[in-house]
C-alpha cells in the first residue's frame, strides 16, 4: 500500500437549509421558487467527507485532495469562497444543476468523467471519498455509482472512521443496522468511502488556507465544463413539502410506561 494517496472528494452545493424551500412546477420540471436566489452552502455530507479526506492527506506527506463539484459556476465561487477557508484543496468544478430534481446516474457519469480527466492521477494512490447521503440528492446511489463507472469494487458506506494501519493497510468503520458499526479492512486500492458523520468537527476559517485555495479556484470556475443533465425518461407526478400535522394532549401524573405505550400506538397508526 502506498504511503500517500490521491483523494477525490465527490461534493455538491445545496440551498442553505435555514432558508424556507418550496417546490414549485416549471415547464422543465419540478424546482424551488426562486432557486437561483437561494444562498447556497457544501452538502453537509459531503463536507465531513473533505474534512476526513484532508485529515487524512495531512498525516501521509505528499498525498493531494481534489474537490470534485457540480452546480452553476456564480453559486460554486459563492460556497467556495468559505469552503476554502477551511482545508487545502484543488477545485475541479462542472458547469451544471446542483438541485435535488436531477437524476443521480447522469450526475454521476458526469463526476466520473471528470475524475478520469484528472492529469497525473495514480488509480493505484486513489480514494474516492464523498458524502453516505446528499441534502438533496439522498437517494444514496450517486457515489455508488460513480464507483462502478471507474471500476472501483471495494466500496464502503455509512463511514464514520478510516485508520490507516501500520502495514499501509486501513480499516473501516461502517454504519449498519440496529446502531451497530461493522468494521472491515482493505488492503489494496482503488477504494471509495461514502462517509456518514465522521469524527471531526468543521475546520475554523483559515484565511492562509483559503489565499492558496483560491490561486486554483477562480481557473478552476473559469474553465468550468458545461454539462447537461437531460433527466431523459424520468417523472415527477407532482412535488410538495412535507406534511406537518401536530397534536397536543395534556395529562397530569401519567406513568411513564402508559406514555411509551400511547407513543408506540400513535407511531403504529401512521
Amino acid at each position: 500500500m502506498p504511503t500517500s494517496y490521491h483523494i477525490v472528494v465527490c461534493g455538491s452545493i445545496v440551498p442553505d437549509p435555514l432558508q424556507t424551500l418550496e417546490p414549485v412546477t416549471t415547464p422543465t420540471g419540478p424546482a424551488l421558487k426562486n432557486e437561483l436566489l437561494l444562498p447556497a452552502v457544501l452538502d453537509p455530507w459531503a463536507g465531513h467527507a473533505l474534512f476526513e479526506a484532508a485529515h487524512l492527506a495531512k498525516q501521509h506527506p505528499g498525498s493531494k485532495v481534489w474537490l470534485v463539484s457540480i452546480g452553476p459556476k456564480a453559486k460554486l465561487q459563492q460556497v467556495m469562497m468559505t469552503v476554502a477557508q477551511k482545508v487545502p484543496f484543488e477545485l475541479i468544478a462542472i458547469d451544471g444543476p446542483a438541485g435535488g430534481f436531477t437524476e443521480s446516474a447522469e450526475i454521476a457519469a458526469a463526476l466520473a468523467e471528470a475524475i478520469q480527466g484528472l492529469p497525473g492521477l495514480d488509480k493505484s494512490r486513489l480514494l474516492v471519498f464523498g458524502g453516505w447521503e446528499s441534502a438533496t440528492r439522498g437517494a444514496g446511489t450517486t457515489l455508488q455509482m460513480v464507483g462502478e463507472r471507474l471500476g472501483i469494487v471495494d466500496q464502503f458506506q455509512g463511514v464514520d472512521q478510516l485508520t490507516v494501519r501500520p502495514d499501509g493497510s486501513f480499516q473501516v468503520l461502517e454504519r449498519i443496522e440496529g446502531g451497530r458499526h461493522q468494521v472491515s479492512s482493505c488492503g489494496a486500492l482503488p477504494a471509495l468511502c461514502g462517509w456518514a458523520t465522521g469524527n471531526l468537527p468543521e475546520p475554523p476559517n483559515n484565511p492562509q488556507v483559503g489565499m492558496l485555495n483560491m490561486r486554483t479556484v477562480m481557473p478552476a470556475l473559469q474553465r468550468a465544463k458545461p454539462t447537461k443533465i437531460s433527466n431523459e425518461g424520468v417523472t415527477f407526478p407532482s412535488v410538495s413539502l412535507p406534511k406537518q400535522r401536530r397534536e397536543t394532549k395534556i395529562v397530569k401524573d401519567m406513568p411513564p410506561d402508559d406514555i411509551a405505550r400511547e407513543i408506540v400506538e400513535w407511531i403504529g397508526k401512521e
